[in-house]
């Protein structure tokens, strides 16, 4: 029975998360233009400069708390040594409630609560970061696929195709 308990307590607590990243709308970067007027007294995107908060160009794929030389607090700091960085789905959950989300934090907005808000300008930020999630390197993934292919051709003595491997 206490096994029971323990299981339903572990599903009701975990279920929220797992719901957040099934159920995170598709966003729309002109709309997420739109509800982003709601951060412009204390945010920038497209630009790299401080207003009263940090910049959020390049946002995306960023730990918590290190962007310049901006003055986070301490909560935010801890939050990114902690190792929070922000994706998508991080952004789609600290934004519901900021202070929630990270006590302590001096951010005075409340916070976005229609879901598909929070979409839309994440998607709007998304135009101003690198792809997320990171790309492989080019030469890194060209690198890994030929090592790939020698051992194979190693393995069964064939080139691709099938052809046998010269010796020459």
């Amino acid at each position: 029975m206490k096994l029971v308990k323990l299981v339903a307590t572990a599903a009701v607590v975990l279920m929220p998360f797992a719901a957040i990243a099934d159920e995170m709308p598709v966003g729309d970067a002109e709309a997420g233009e739109k509800v982003f007027k709601k951060c412009r007294a204390c945010h920038v995107a497209d630009e790299d400069v401080k207003k009263i908060g940090p910049s959020l160009m390049g946002v995306i794929g960023r730990q918590a708390g290190t962007w310049g030389e901006f003055n986070y607090s301490s909560a935010m700091r801890e939050a990114g040594e902690g190792g929070l960085v922000w994706t998508p789905e991080t952004l789609y959950e600290y934004l519901v409630k900021p202070r929630e989300y990270i006590k302590g934090t001096r951010m005075a907005f409340p916070g976005l609560r229609r879901d598909q808000q929070r979409a839309d300008v994440i998607a709007y930020l998304a135009q101003f970061s690198d792809p997320w999630p990171p790309e492989e390197d080019g030469e890194a993934a060209e690198g890994a696929a030929a090592e790939e292919e020698g051992a194979a051709m190693e393995e069964d003595g064939t080139a691709e195709g099938g052809e046998a491997a010269s010796s020459d």
